[in-house]
């Protein structure tokens, strides 16, 4: 069999290609995602979360239990957390981090987290979530993320003994919306470690951004390189340049809806989650 002198250049063309191919490294853009978590709420999965009652920024609501007073109510294929009213006050076993009881109130609230179930270090946490209000006063709902040495209950792990916001128990507020100041408006971005146990800087590390409060919105955050960047169905709308080495530790999530001032209210509050997910970028290098 005999060959022209163009298929034998072609031929060695390829070779040319397919030698330089295998010999010189290409990395893809940033790498693909994979997720390591994803609930879409079609059941409360208690592999994934655990009711979290504790007693927080003097805040007036008791979290409950279990759904009570269907407080964290799953249906059709979503989590309803809740503030309600039910408008007789309650007996509430909440304790703060100084051993203090909550008093009675009639207020009853949500809160779950993936503490000692999906914990994960660095990473794109996000949630797909709205509320039924866009905002009133004393409202207090939030998505974030806090680092998993945590020494506020449940306590169910050795290491768990680190307090708030220290290294291991650094926080990363992911989407807040506080109803006394603005409608239709949220904050996002860390808590700054001032080096003392109980000692934050809630402000200067954060931002405050427009969104319709009542339509579905995914808010995330993740780890750039060095840096944290927080984004609103995928746009980003802040960074916090040069923070996301200060939060090396594995880190979990939580869901609350809590009432932060003694303004009356009604009825209830209703912030809707649609799913939430963690994951993480890999490098894909071609050798």
């Amino acid at each position: 069999m005999t060959f022209s002198s163009k298929a034998i250049g072609l031929c060695y063309g390829a070779i040319l290609l397919l030698f330089s191919a295998c010999n010189s490294p290409q990395t893809k853009h940033n790498g693909d995602w994979q997720i390591d978590f994803f609930d879409d709420f079609n059941v409360f999965n208690n592999d994934n979360w655990q009711d979290q009652r504790l007693w927080v920024n003097n805040e007036m609501q008791c979290y409950v239990p279990d759904n009570q007073y269907g407080t964290r109510e799953v249906s059709d294929g979503t989590l309803k957390l809740k503030v309600i009213n039910i408008k007789k006050e309650v007996d509430c076993d909440n304790v703060d981090k100084f051993g203090n009881i909550h008093p009675p109130t009639q207020y009853v609230a949500g809160r779950i987290a993936s503490k000692n179930k999906k914990e994960f270090i660095k990473g794109k946490w996000s949630a797909r979530l709205k509320l039924s209000s866009n905002g009133e006063p004393s409202m207090f709902p939030a998505w974030w993320i806090l680092g998993a040495q945590n020494n506020e209950p449940p306590v169910q792990e050795l290491d768990e003994y680190i307090c708030w916001p220290m290294t291991g128990s650094g926080e990363i507020d992911i989407f807040e919306h506080h109803g006394d100041h603005q409608n239709n408006h949220f904050t996002t971005g860390a808590i700054k470690n001032l080096g003392t146990c109980d000692e934050g800087d809630w402000w200067s590390l954060r931002r405050g951004f427009d969104a319709t409060l009542n339509e579905y919105h995914i808010y995330s955050v993740e780890w750039e390189e060095s840096d944290l960047v927080y984004r609103v169905d995928e746009k980003e709308v802040y960074r916090n340049v040069g923070l996301g080495d200060q939060y090396p530790e594995p880190m979990f999530a939580i869901l609350n809806y809590a009432k932060i001032t003694d303004h009356p209210m009604q009825g209830q509050w209703v912030m809707e989650v649609d799913w939430v997910k963690h994951e993480h970028r890999i490098k894909n290098t071609l050798n």
